[in-house]
């Protein structure tokens, strides 16, 4: 079995990261050490303890006494009606400011597990074992957790980071096909900007990494989870270099709250956001414009992601969005631009009439 770790250094501490096939048996001496004496609650939901909830068994038995708190797959999980009903169980099952919470899920359930963790009597310690490639190699990384407003996604969260990120690639293996998909766009998009070596790994082992293969999955996972923790001990709050990892994320948070997390998965609608930030950065308007060639590698291998269609949207939906989302300054969104292949850019202000203009053009033609 191989497995790679690392080391997630932040200002509140250290979070260790355990990639790879046979992860979580390669930490489960470490997450006994973790929960022994403590409550345990551990947040899943309904589909994932039916696939893999034996995969707790061990946490389980080192803890004083487990509970087991579910949540809704998929984006619903991320409201606040959620989180409370969370604190309120966890309140009265006893909690206290040393229990523990295990987030074992996808990115939603870890974003709500972490929030409920992070607030609950103050913030009480947390552990992420992520069983969706989305998780793995993007939401369980870098202390963000956040849930949805009607408006807004993540628009109502903070930052606190877990002990312990075990990534087990064997548990990706029930993924369906959409969901891996989904999942490899984070990847595409962290290496497209900050590793062209996984960039050039991903459009030739695509096929494999598809299939669920964890052999195949790992070392990239590895590299995506390594390229995020250096951006983020570089950048720990988002003032600067971080801010890269928005890439798609403009236009992507946009559409998915324009259609009420329904019919485009997260990384499905940053693929969308990725291609239209392809067009601005080709755009006349931008004094260095993105390479040709640069801009064609990228559209080529979202292409072969077999994305479903963009659904029918209008312009000034999406404008409106993206003016409420968290990321926003008063001048308007914060694009993240790709300058070269392995070097992007964050632009701000960008003229609304040119957002207007090419924003119709794209939902028209998103691959023109």
């Amino acid at each position: 079995m191989k497995t790679y770790r690392f080391s997630l250094h932040h200002p509140s501490g250290v979070t260790a990261v355990v990639v790879g096939v046979g992860a979580l048996a390669e930490t489960a001496e470490e997450l006994a050490a973790w929960l022994a004496g403590r409550t345990l609650f551990a947040v899943s939901t309904p589909r994932v303890l039916a696939l893999h909830g034996a995969a707790l068994d061990g946490a389980r038995a080192a803890a004083a006494r487990a509970v087991t708190l579910e949540v809704e797959d998929g984006e619903g999980a991320k409201s606040l009606a959620t989180a409370e009903r969370l604190w309120s169980e966890m309140l009265a099952a006893g909690g206290k400011r040393d229990s523990r919470v295990l987030a074992f899920g996808g990115g939603s359930c870890g974003d709500v597990a972490g929030f409920a963790a992070g607030c609950f009597l103050r913030g009480v310690g947390w552990v992420q074992v992520p069983t969706t490639l989305l998780g793995q190699v993007d939401a369980a990384l870098g202390g963000k957790s956040a849930v949805d407003l009607p408006a807004a996604k993540n628009s109502v969260g903070l930052f606190h980071h877990p002990a312990l990120v075990v990534s087990d690639t064997r548990l990706l293996a029930t993924l369906p096909p959409a969901e891996l998909r989904s999942g490899l766009v984070e990847v595409v998009k962290m290496a497209y900007l900050l590793e062209p070596e996984l960039f050039a790994r991903v459009e030739a082992d695509l096929d494999r990494l598809l299939s669920g293969d964890p052999e195949a999955l790992a070392p990239a996972v590895a590299e995506a989870a390594a390229a995020k923790i250096a951006v983020v001990e570089a950048d720990p709050d988002e003032r600067g270099e971080r801010r890269l990892l928005n890439f798609g994320h403009t236009l992507g948070h946009a559409l998915e709250a324009a259609l009420g997390y329904r019919g485009l998965r997260h990384g499905e609608a940053v693929a969308y956001g990725m291609l239209f930030a392809l067009r601005l950065a080709r755009s006349p308007e931008r004094s260095e414009r993105l390479p040709a060639a640069d801009a064609e590698r990228l559209r080529a291998l979202l292409a072969r992601l077999e994305l479903p269609e963009l659904p029918a949207l209008a312009a000034e939906e999406l404008l409106a969005a993206m003016a409420r989302d968290k990321k926003a300054r008063e001048s308007g969104p914060v694009w993240v631009l790709p300058a070269r292949l392995g070097q992007g850019r964050a632009v701000a202000g960008l003229g609304g009439d040119e957002l207007r203009r090419e924003l119709a053009v794209f939902l028209r033609d998103p691959w023109g």
